[in-house]
């Protein structure tokens, strides 16, 4: 997921407007919901400075709005966070061990994940 789309998914979760968002962070009122959502469609990519302004607003981390780095253990953290929140992952206790969960009924989506999960499960247990 973008960045914009992340930017969009925590404005709406925190229940703002564009408008609202844009002025917290500094925007001029008038312009304030264009600008922010130029953001979220990606026709302008936030620098360091301004992604780090919209994560205090929207009170969450830098690294939650930013594309996540699998390489790092934080952007691999930050990616499982974004499927919690697209699709309903979830961790959980099991004999022992942590296990992730996928709740079907968060959407087609997590259903076509869940699919998915179990097709890996099958070829991994040949």
């Amino acid at each position: 997921m973008a960045i914009g789309e992340r930017i969009h998914f925590f404005r709406l979760l925190r229940g703002m407007t564009q408008k609202y968002l844009g002025t917290i962070i500094g925007f001029p009122e008038r312009s304030a919901d264009v600008r922010l959502a130029q953001y979220e469609t990606g026709t302008r990519k936030p620098k360091a400075e301004l992604t780090a302004a919209l994560a205090q607003a929207l009170d969450v981390s830098p690294h939650a709005l930013d594309v996540p780095d699998i390489d790092s253990y934080i952007g691999l953290m930050h990616t499982l966070f974004t499927l919690e929140d697209l699709y309903g992952l979830t961790v959980s206790e099991a004999d022992g061990e942590i296990c992730l969960k996928v709740n079907k009924d968060k959407g087609k989506d997590a259903h076509e994940l869940l699919k998915m999960l179990y097709a890996w499960k099958e070829q991994a247990d040949k």
